[in-house]
């Protein structure tokens, strides 16, 4: 069975979900700049989600998780929680 990580960024808006993504692809640290705005508790550890297999997260999550790049954002993924950053940090 597939298997992947991911950390992710949860925001309230697609302009912030979109500046931030521009900041990122400029340089700055996905880590940090989940710890300043994300919403979810695991901006706490740099917005990082662990290992998981398809199924576990939201539909939306999955198809970017199991289908796009490793290693770069990717969003504004819209899901009843907002507006997520994602960036796959491994993927089997």
């Amino acid at each position: 069975m597939a298997r992947a990580s991911a950390r992710h960024i949860l925001v309230d808006s697609e302009d912030l979900c979109k500046d931030l993504i521009d900041q990122i692809n400029k340089g700055d640290d996905f880590g940090q700049l989940a710890k300043e705005h994300s919403k979810c508790p695991s901006g706490k550890n740099g917005g990082d989600l662990g290992e998981f297999g398809p199924g576990q997260m939201v539909p939306e999550f999955d198809t970017v998780v199991f289908n796009e790049k490793i290693g770069i954002p990717h969003g504004p993924v819209k899901t009843d929680f907002g507006f997520h950053i994602v960036e796959i940090t491994s993927r089997s």
